[in-house]
This record gives structure tokens, sequence and C-alpha cells, in this order.
């Protein structure tokens, strides 16, 4: 089984600082791998899909789903949706088995009540400046809370997963000489060049 407990300190250490929801990130990591019963990927073995959009509280839960499950935007095994939510869909490549694992909206707006939002985040206090002893019972209160009380966790399901190869082609732009992976190449005139240039080139014409 896995413990998100275990990963704190090197999420902490990925993150940068101390706040709820990149440890809730772990929990909900931990979950979705123990339903799967499937252990920390090394390579690409799982896919982490998470339902994160851009500029919003709570954003951090990816990081927390990055440490423990080892799906990380490096290796392309974690995709963020778009969607505004702190959703998980954890994705065994290898079976093809998946499972899905939200933070409750109840205990996320509760959360959001306390001294640690409304006193300092809300009031524009970076993360790092929160005492201690305001955001570490938050910390605790996400791991020792019941799994019901906190998270809804869906069905184990098949998830239909187009596979493609990794790709190992490319070539070096006639104008910035930086490598660029071949299917981003363009052509301008006679220069292969990468998208920046070309965007370049053809603005100053």
């Amino acid at each position: 089984m896995v413990d998100p407990k275990a990963f704190l300190e090197s999420g902490l250490e990925l993150h940068g600082h101390k706040c709820p929801a990149m440890p809730l990130g772990l929990r909900a990591g931990a979950i979705a791998m123990n339903r799967l019963g499937v252990g920390r990927s090394g390579a690409k073995t799982l896919l982490a899909l998470v339902e994160l959009g851009d500029d919003h509280c709570a954003h951090c839960f990816g990081d927390g789903v990055q440490t423990v499950t080892g799906c990380t935007f490096g290796k392309g095994n974690i995709k963020q949706l778009g969607y505004g939510k702190f959703g998980l869909t954890l994705v065994d490549k290898r079976t093809g088995r998946a499972v899905r694992v939200v933070p409750k909206g109840e205990a996320q707006m509760q959360t959001k009540k306390t001294p640690f939002f409304t006193e300092y985040r809300m009031k524009g206090v970076p993360p790092t400046e929160v005492p201690e002893e305001v955001v570490d019972p938050l910390i605790e209160q996400v791991f020792s809370s019941p799994e019901d009380a906190m998270f809804t966790v869906g069905e184990v399901f098949d998830y239909d997963m187009a596979t493609k190869e990794e790709d190992f082609s490319s070539f070096v732009c006639e104008r910035c000489g930086e490598m660029v992976v071949e299917r981003y190449g363009r052509v301008v005139g006679d220069a292969r060049v990468c998208i920046p240039c070309q965007e370049t080139m053809l603005a100053s014409r």
C-alpha cells in the first residue's frame, strides 16, 4: 500500500511551501494507486489526468499528484485538462484500468473558511509567509481524515487510450540553431525552422 504521508517531505521539497492542497494531491494519488494496485511510475507506466485549470486556488494539488505517482510533465505522462476542478484520473497504461478520485467539494469549501485562506491567502499573503501553526493543522487534517469524508472514489473502469510511440526524430532549426522535434518543424522559403522562428520570419515580411 502506498502511504501518502511518506512522500510529504519530497513533496514539500518539490513544491516549495506548506499548504493543504499539495498534500491533498499526495493523498488522492495514493488512493488511486492503491485502488489500481500499482506502484510509482518510474517510466511511463501510469498516466495522470488532472482536471486543474490555470491561476486558481489549490492548483498546488498537481504537485502532490506528480510527487506520489511519479507522473511528471518531464515524462509527459501527466495531462492538465483545464476544467478548473480537482479531479484526478489515474490510468495504468499496461492494463488500461483507471480510477477517478476527487476531493469532496464540501470538505474543500470548509478548508477555504479557515484562517489559512481568510486571513492570509485571500489577503495576498504568499504561502511561504503563512505561519506554520496556521497551516500545519490543515496538512495533518488532510492525512488523518477518513477517506470517505475527504474524497469521492469512483469504480475502476477500462480507459480507452490510443498509444503513441515515443518520438526521437529531430532537426536543428536553420535560423536559431536550436534542436526541434521533427513533427513541430516548419518550412519558410527554403529554411526548415522551429515555430517561434517561423512566426518571427512571417511577421517581418
